[in-house]
């Protein structure tokens, strides 16, 4: 039988507006298509190594949390951390998480957090948060244009360096500065998103494609997923762009 490890970061520290609903997510849709998932729940302390893991998850939390996890991140794992994502492992990585995978976080009072440094980008705080369920515009891996939602709350606003591609376009909220219509990020098989809510249950086409991409890792890459039905997943997700539609964007 296939196997996919999942390692959970920091879940006692990162876990805000039922972001571990994305790991839920990657067990459930594997464990229907036979594939045994393991999870590894990782925090400060742990230790880790390149092939402990197939797919990584990193949350969002309070800024007391974050201030705790990102010290164990840069300094203990950040090498190891460095080595698997330039190496293809697969991540998702959510507001929080997804920021210190920069360069740095620079606080709306100008105090700087150094960031892991995996990924060039960098991320300034605001006092206005943007607050919105949001709505984006997906490529597949074969090139489909897939309609994907989500629910955002950040003050960040995050800044792609040159070459660095956003995860998905907003069709409607902020995404990752309002500026630039772009959301999140992927590097390799790494992706960041402000998307909280959690962000794979509705958006099965992403999920799948994360478990994909992690079972290419393991299997080779003629790896294709087993085809699974996601009638009730594409329900949830056309009533909740039914909902979107009817809503206004915020700036609190």
């Amino acid at each position: 039988m296939t196997k996919l490890v999942i390692g959970h970061f920091y879940p006692d520290l990162l876990n805000l507006y039922g972001d571990r609903g994305n790991v839920l997510a990657l067990i459930r849709r594997a464990e229907r298509r036979g594939i045994e998932v393991e999870v590894r729940q990782i925090s400060v302390g742990d230790e880790l190594s390149p092939d402990d893991i197939d797919i990584g998850f990193i949350g969002g939390g309070q800024d007391s949390e974050q201030n705790i996890m990102n010290e164990d991140l840069i300094k203990e794992k950040g090498p190891v951390l460095k080595e698997m994502i330039e190496g293809g492992k697969v991540f998702l990585t959510v507001c929080g998480g997804y920021q210190m995978l920069g360069k740095y976080y620079r606080e709306h009072d100008g105090k700087t957090i150094e960031g892991l440094g995996a990924i060039d980008l960098y991320t300034e705080g605001k006092k206005e948060r943007f607050i919105n369920d949001t709505v984006y515009e997906f490529t597949a891996e074969d090139g489909r244009k897939i309609t994907a939602a989500g629910f955002e709350n950040h003050s960040g606003r995050t800044y792609l360096g040159e070459g660095i591609k956003p995860f998905m376009t907003v069709v409607k909220g902020h995404g990752n500065n309002g500026e630039d219509k772009g959301e999140g990020v992927r590097y390799k098989n790494t992706f960041g998103t402000y998307s909280h809510g959690s962000f794979l249950p509705k958006n099965p086409f992403i999920t799948d494609m994360l478990l994909e991409l992690a079972l290419k890792n393991r299997e080779g890459e003629g790896y294709k997923l087993p085809p699974l039905g996601s009638e009730i997943e594409e329900k949830a997700l056309k009533e909740a762009l039914k909902y979107i539609e009817t809503g206004k964007e915020q700036m609190i």
